[in-house]
């Protein structure tokens, strides 16, 4: 049974018929597009734990501490230092990101697949977009998407707020009935879900061996969760053969 038949079997009893009306295909960035063995996100993560570290001035295992607390309460840890401490964020953003892009490799399939899905690709992420931008230009996919959704196009609110969402698709249009949205973190598509959209959870083969943080795990088999997959490319391939695109 390959990674696409074990997501199907995870979820009994449904098919990839619902796609066949899908338009508007949202993909999460990070951990999502590119595989969680890549480690890209823990430069990203590292630097949170050192800028953190460095404007409260605590000692790492505190500052690391605070860092998670935020990331688990407010969706980001940037959202927590504002709520919390009222920083501005562009520092933040341009200090985090600043990170060797260089792991991501291109991925030639996933790349096809998404250049054949029909109607309108969105990368929705709570990172920012020139992190976005060197992401998909290392995968071969910059011109796949229609548009870019960043922490600040979304006013810094991050997933899964439930008024992030509505921001994105009053400002696109897209209708949730006909979207489909992509991530790796469960609890960031139970909105979308409760939107109308179909959703994929993304996942890792040996989810335990490579998530950080246990909570990450949570709600891999709730109801919001329409497909499983660790396979996006072929995910996407299988979905593209049902649908005849």
């Amino acid at each position: 049974m390959n990674a696409v038949q074990r997501g199907i079997a995870e979820r009994a009893g449904r098919d990839f018929s619902i796609f066949a009306t899908v338009d508007a295909w949202v993909f999460d960035l990070d951990n999502t597009l590119y595989p969680r063995h890549t480690n890209l996100y823990a430069q990203v993560d590292q630097r949170i734990g050192a800028y953190v570290e460095r404007l409260l001035s605590l000692k790492a295992e505190d500052a690391r501490r605070l860092q998670k607390d935020y990331y688990r309460r407010y969706g980001t840890t940037l959202r927590g230092l504002i709520l919390e401490h009222g920083i501005a964020p562009d520092d933040f953003l341009e200090y985090v990101h600043d990170i060797d892009h260089s792991p991501v490799e291109a991925n030639p399939a996933l790349a096809a697949a998404i250049a054949r899905l029909p109607g309108r690709k969105f990368i929705l992420t709570n990172g920012s977009r020139a992190h976005a931008e060197k992401v998909a230009e290392r995968l071969g996919v910059p011109t796949h998407f229609d548009d870019i959704f960043d922490i600040v196009r979304l006013e810094l609110l991050p997933k899964p707020n439930r008024e992030t969402y509505n921001r994105f698709i009053a400002e696109t249009g897209v209708l949730p009935r006909h979207a489909v949205m992509f991530e790796d973190l469960a609890r960031n598509l139970e909105v979308p879900k409760a939107l109308g959209m179909a959703t994929v959870l993304v996942v890792p083969d040996r989810m335990r061996e490579v998530v950080s943080e246990a909570w990450e795990m949570e709600g891999r088999d709730a109801d919001h969760i329409d497909y499983i997959t660790d396979n996006l490319g072929g995910f996407l391939e299988a979905v593209l053969s049902e649908i005849g695109a």
